[in-house]
């Protein structure tokens, strides 16, 4: 029965590279053209699989929408938890998740620092969109043509001498984090806080949530934060992987920039 199962499942990924004649399907298999129509058959029945005027098989729709309700049924939040925990036990400081909707950045999770200087952000509070790390990661990920329409009809406050001025400036910082993978905060919003973020993808590649971790400069400094960036972006992987289903991929340096990411 397992070798059955098996042999019925291995066919599902070939589906996936496109329609596949009987014969092609048993050759994938090892299996004789009898037993590769059986599995078919079973596949068909349950509509798994689509058999096309053609003679030859696809995936079928009860598929791809059991794929759809698992996917929209995920919370990032609950799957990330137990990863931002470890995060905040392994260097001791802020953690946060956050989430673009409506226009808007939201933090959706906080692990207390441990040190007695604590982050006055709160979940379910929109972050400082043109200057919070979560939220560069979040916008760089739009298309194009939408991110260029969200950063123009924003208003940019200068918090510090170092926050974002104006749209060009933004537009500019975007296509740097869009590129590197992962975005910084330094002093943007407060003098004194720093913080380092990672991106959180989906099946699609896409970013459905950026984490962080931040501290304020009397903890530790901006470069000392910046070398957590590799444990930052392990954590993000992990949840990434969770969340998709995907082996996540390790980054060990901290200058490391992925292949740049098509629009």
């Amino acid at each position: 029965m397992s070798q059955t199962v098996d042999r019925a499942l291995s066919i599902l990924p070939l589906l996936a590279e496109g329609p596949a004649d009987l014969g092609r399907v048993a050759d994938r298999l090892g299996v004789h053209k009898s037993t590769a129509l059986r599995l078919l058959r079973t596949l068909h029945e349950h509509g798994f699989v689509y058999r096309q005027s053609d003679q030859r098989y696809r995936l079928g729709a009860r598929l791809i929408a059991l794929a759809q309700e698992a996917m929209e049924n995920l919370d990032v939040r609950e799957i990330a938890h137990p990863h931002l925990v470890r995060l905040n036990e392994q260097c001791g400081h802020t953690v946060h998740l956050a989430v673009y909707e409506e226009d808007e950045v939201l933090y959706i999770d906080k692990v207390e620092s441990r040190y007695p200087v604590r982050m006055y952000s709160r979940i379910g509070k929109p972050v400082a969109i043109t200057v919070a790390a979560v939220a560069k990661l979040l916008l760089a990920d739009l298309p194009e043509n939408e991110r260029r329409a969200v950063v123009e009809k924003l208003d940019y406050p200068l918090y510090t001498a170092r926050s974002t001025p104006h749209a060009e400036a933004f537009l500019k910082e975007l296509a740097k984090v869009r590129e590197q993978g992962w975005a910084t905060d330094l002093g943007g919003h407060e003098e004194s806080i720093n913080c380092v973020a990672a991106p959180i993808r989906g099946a699609d590649g896409r970013v459905v949530a950026a984490m962080s971790v931040s501290a304020p400069n009397v903890v530790v400094t901006a470069d000392e934060l910046l070398t957590l960036l590799p444990l930052v972006r392990r954590t993000a992987d992990a949840i990434s992987g969770e969340y998709s289903g995907r082996t996540p991929v390790h980054h060990a340096d901290p200058l490391h920039h992925p292949e740049k990411e098509t629009p």
